[in-house]
């Protein structure tokens, strides 16, 4: 990704909510946690500025530091004072736990969704086994 694409960036971080019980530099981390561990943001690549973020993202510069922080200290990110924030790839293990934590995350959603529709683990079950089917290799 090069600085002239931090629209891909945000959609991205698109599904943020400031109403999830979630903190929001959590969910912020998460996801990109999980474009790193999908290859959408490559080693070295910039994030996008403090600045920047907070105002898509319509929340504290200080939220946006914090999730930067929480991504350096996974091994995520390299904080460069007065140049910026750069994902740091990590271990290829690493990164499969965060694509299998992601993975976790998205069915836990998708049961959460299907309980406040009224639609049980079974039936949801049923709807993936056959979407897989379905699914062209």
């Amino acid at each position: 990704m090069t600085q002239k694409q931090p629209g891909l960036l945000l959609r991205w971080l698109d599904d943020v909510n400031a109403q999830s019980p979630v903190p929001l530099y959590d969910q912020i981390a998460s996801r990109l946690k999980a474009a790193v561990g999908g290859g959408v943001l490559a080693d070295g690549d910039p994030l996008p500025s403090v600045r920047l973020l907070a105002g898509a993202l319509r929340i504290n510069p200080a939220t946006v530091v914090q999730a930067y922080r929480l991504l350096e200290s996974d091994g995520f990110a390299e904080m460069r004072q007065g140049a910026g924030t750069f994902v740091r790839l990590p271990s290829s293990e690493q990164r499969q736990r965060e694509r299998e934590a992601q993975a976790r995350r998205l069915m836990r959603e998708a049961l959460a969704e299907g309980a406040r529709l009224g639609i049980s683990a079974k039936e949801l079950r049923t709807a993936w086994d056959e979407t897989i089917k379905e699914r062209p290799r």
